[in-house]
């Protein structure tokens, strides 16, 4: 087949590459200008952070150094050349280790149940007044943005040393970043199927039951899943102040300078958080389909 090519006029040509080269030099004005303005925000935010270049790289052997520490027995053997001395404390870390898992799950559950129940009203798309969905958002950002170790500090003072000021922080803070991811899947849902449950005659509870809850099912239990395995890491740093769990032998452990159980315990927690990983990945295959995602 004989394939026709258009020849434009000479005069035609260089208007439009004329008009091209216009366009590209606009498009790299504006990426230099952006670049420009990036990295004066970086400079200034920089000065205004106090971060000090010759001091980093001056200390930054001593941050190297620390983990030459960690890995090393006190007989200034490495780790890995004797696990029984460096896993001495296996089954007391097992146990702080479960409660940590545990103080993450009964705190994520809660969270998990409060964020379902809030994040109808929280939607524009399905809440039932604005008044009631503005005081809901605000409260979900309040949840969210207070530090959960600052909820467990709290906690703690309140309730005194143990998981349950873990547990609450968790699940209030769960609450918050729940009810945001699961309110912005209700409002991308499709309309239609609440417009025609709605045309039943049905109530509202049963308008969320039959017609909004099966788009986003899928969705809100991905979403939990991944909190849970967010809140083990979580729950291991609200050790710190006293909320139970595996990181109160991590804080003990960093402050006494027991530098290679400071490596045992953080071995420990980074393992059970691939495991929770690997798991919850394999969850959703099965619930969804997709297999297992490593």
């Amino acid at each position: 087949m004989t394939v026709a090519v258009a020849i434009l006029p000479r005069e035609q040509l260089e208007a439009l590459n004329a008009a091209y080269r216009k366009a590209v030099a606009r498009k790299r004005l504006r990426l230099t200008l952006g670049a420009a303005a990036f990295f004066a925000a970086l400079v200034v935010a920089s000065i205004g952070a106090e971060v000090n270049l010759p001091t980093f790289f001056t200390h930054f052997g001593n941050f190297v150094s620390y983990f030459d520490r960690i890995f090393t027995l006190e007989n200034g053997s490495r780790v890995w050349t004797d696990f029984g001395e460096w896993l001495w404390g296996f089954r007391k870390w097992s146990s702080y280790l479960g409660e940590t898992i545990l103080i993450s799950y009964v705190g994520t559950l809660f969270g998990v149940i409060l964020a379902f129940a809030l994040n109808f009203f929280a939607a524009e798309n399905t809440s039932p007044a604005p008044w009631l969905r503005f005081c809901v958002k605000r409260f979900l950002e309040f949840c969210r943005t207070v530090p959960g170790i600052v909820f467990a500090l709290i906690f703690v003072i309140a309730f005194g040393l143990g998981p349950m000021a873990g547990v609450l922080a968790i699940a209030i803070h769960s609450t918050g970043a729940l009810g945001k991811q699961y309110a912005e899947l209700v409002e991308n849902i499709d309309m239609k199927p609440v417009e025609g449950v709605r045309c039943t005659g049905a109530s509202w509870v049963s308008c969320m039951r039959f017609a909004v809850l099966p788009q986003v099912s899928a969705g809100i239990a991905g979403y939990s899943l991944l909190r849970f395995e967010v809140n083990v890491r979580e729950a291991s740093v609200m050790g710190f102040v006293g909320a139970g769990g595996i990181g109160q032998e991590l804080i003990v452990a960093v402050r006494k300078f027991y530098y290679s159980d400071v490596s045992a315990i953080l071995l420990m927690i980074v393992l059970t958080v691939f495991a929770i990983d690997i798991g919850t990945g394999w969850i959703r295959g099965r619930l969804f389909g997709g297999g297992l995602h490593a």
